[in-house]
Order: C-alpha cells, then sequence, then structure tokens
C-alpha cells in the first residue's frame, strides 16, 4: 500500500462499536487516524449516548455509503416512561412528567400504529435544516420549531422486555432517516404517559453487525499496524443489496472511465440499479441497460 504525506490510497470499512459520549464525527477521525487513510466517512449517525454499530467507510467505500444509509436497521432501546425531556433522551432536561404507567397490553396494542409507512416529525434537538440552520442550534436557543413530518418504514417494532414499571425495552427494524428518540417520544403520548429513550444501540446497519465492531481501544491498540488493516473489510460489502453483474475485460476497461461497458447478466431486470465486478473487484455501480451497464458510480481501486 503506498503512503504519502496526505495518507494512504486504502478503500474498504472498518466496523465500530462504538461507545457512548462520543460523536460519530470523532469515531471517523480515529479510524482514518489509525489507518492513516486520504479519506473516510461514516453509513448513518448515531447520537453521542448512542452505542452500536458504526460502519467507517475508507477511500472508495465512501461511494458505497448511501446503499448502507438505505439499509434496513436494527435498533435495540428503552424508553422511560413518565417523563417527557427537552432533547427526547436521557441528556436533556425534563419539561413535563407524568404518574400514569400504561400496562404491558396497552403498550402492545400501541405499537401498531408504529409499524408499517408512517409519518414522523424529528426532535427539536436534531441535525434537520430549517432555514439553512441545524434545528438543534436553534433549540438550544430556546426557541421552539414547527418540524415538518417525514415519511419512515418500520419493518418491525417490538416489545422486548419490561423490567419494571418505569422502563420498557423495545427493538425496532426501520428503514433510512428514522429517529428512535421520536419513537420514544411518540410512544409515550400515545401511551398517555410521556416517554424519552433511556438507552440506545444499534444492533445492526444492513450488512454490518456490532459483534463484527472494533473498540476504540482496540482501535489504539492495533493503530497503523498490519494487524488493523487485516480487520478491514472489503469495500463490495457496501454494494450487498444490489445484484451482481460481470463486467468482460472491454467493458471494465470502459467502465473504469465511465463509460458503458458490456456486462453479463443473470435475473437482472432491464433497467434495475447493479453493480460490475471484474476479477473479483467492484469496477462500477449503474442501470443495466440489456448487455451493457450505463455507469453512475465509477470505483478507482
Amino acid at each position: 500500500m503506498g503512503r504519502s504525506k496526505k495518507g494512504r490510497d486504502i478503500s474498504g470499512w472498518i466496523i465500530v462499536d462504538k461507545p457512548a459520549g462520543v460523536t460519530s464525527t470523532a469515531v471517523v477521525g480515529k479510524v482514518r487516524w489509525a489507518m492513516e487513510a486520504k479519506k473516510a466517512g461514516h453509513a448513518g449517525t448515531l447520537d453521542p449516548a448512542a452505542t452500536g454499530v458504526l460502519a467507517v467507510a475508507l477511500g472508495e467505500a465512501t461511494k458505497t455509503v448511501p446503499y448502507i444509509t438505505d439499509a434496513l436497521k436494527c435498533y435495540r432501546f428503552v424508553v422511560r416512561l413518565g417523563a417527557a425531556t427537552n432533547t427526547d433522551d436521557a441528556e436533556g432536561a425534563v419539561i413535563e412528567t407524568s404518574a400514569l404507567r400504561p400496562t404491558d397490553a396497552q403498550i402492545e396494542a400501541a405499537l401498531g400504529a408504529f409499524r408499517g409507512q408512517i409519518q414522523q416529525v424529528p426532535p427539536q434537538f436534531s441535525a434537520v435544516k430549517v432555514d439553512g440552520e441545524r434545528a438543534y442550534d436553534i433549540a438550544r436557543e430556546g426557541e421552539v420549531m414547527e418540524l415538518e413530518a417525514r415519511p419512515l418504514w418500520v419493518d418491525s417494532l417490538t416489545l422486548m422486555a419490561r423490567p419494571d414499571p418505569d422502563h420498557v425495552e423495545l427493538e425496532m427494524v426501520c428503514g433510512k432517516g428514522g429517529y428512535v428518540r421520536a419513537i420514544a417520544r411518540d410512544l409515550g403520548r400515545a401511551l398517555g404517559c410521556l416517554g424519552h429513550v433511556a438507552w440506545l444501540r444499534r444492533e445492526w446497519s444492513g450488512p454490518f453487525r456490532a459483534d463484527q465492531g472494533l473498540s476504540l481501544e482496540e482501535i489504539n491498540r492495533m493503530a497503523r499496524t498490519p494487524e488493523l488493516d487485516a480487520r478491514m473489510l472489503p469495500l463490495e460489502l457496501g454494494l450487498a443489496d444490489l445484484p451482481e453483474v460481470r463486467a468482460t475485460a472491454e467493458g471494465a476497461v470502459r467502465l473504469g472511465h465511465g463509460n458503458p461497458g458490456m456486462v453479463i447478466a443473470s435475473g437482472v431486470e432491464f433497467g434495475e440499479e447493479v453493480w460490475a465486478s471484474f476479477e473479483g473487484r467492484a469496477i462500477a455501480v449503474g442501470r443495466y441497460m440489456g448487455g451493457e451497464l450505463h455507469p453512475t458510480r465509477v470505483f478507482n481501486t
């Protein structure tokens, strides 16, 4: 692997089991330093208080980030019943309380309204933009905003445990753009008892799982060594949800220059988004146009 003052040209994924108390951006910076990588990004922000899988893309793998952010994700979380906070999690100030506590049966019945295609209003303290400003910057000034509801696909929402009357543990599998804090807030309102997230962990995101993840301590220990290089996963895992086609030798050359190229495909529909490989590595992503791939992303690996 070539090295320079600006870093190494390496491409792949490092999966981190993010601890509480650190931002996703800080984790990316740590991985980039440890791998001496020129370029790095992540596939889906976790709040600082949240833990779990954070997939860090290096080099050309950053071009596959949209496919991971669009993929289903699984969250395990605990809702604290009886109190609403201004951040919808335990980091914020309590703004309202309730002595009401629902039964398990009432909770089970309420969950149905949060499954399937739902509309979700982001938390006041979120990264959505309002007139060019981040909502959390406006919220810190004490202003309450009318944020627009956004669509969210909730594949499943399951009651996992009820350790005591004040807490309920849930598991949610959802699509892109979901706020677990908003689920906790809205569920508490629907139950009439209020609620906020007390604890949150992302178990998996697309093909990546938290139990694959390295701790920050392990990353520090293995930093800038072949041992850490060996833990890098291939770029192609970011394309796991797309069908694969195989480029011909001539097609690979053309695709590498951003031009349509010949591919061999089976069971792929005309116009479908696919990725092309040649000799075991990703060449491009694009639309299959009957024997040719018309590229939209090209990988320089």
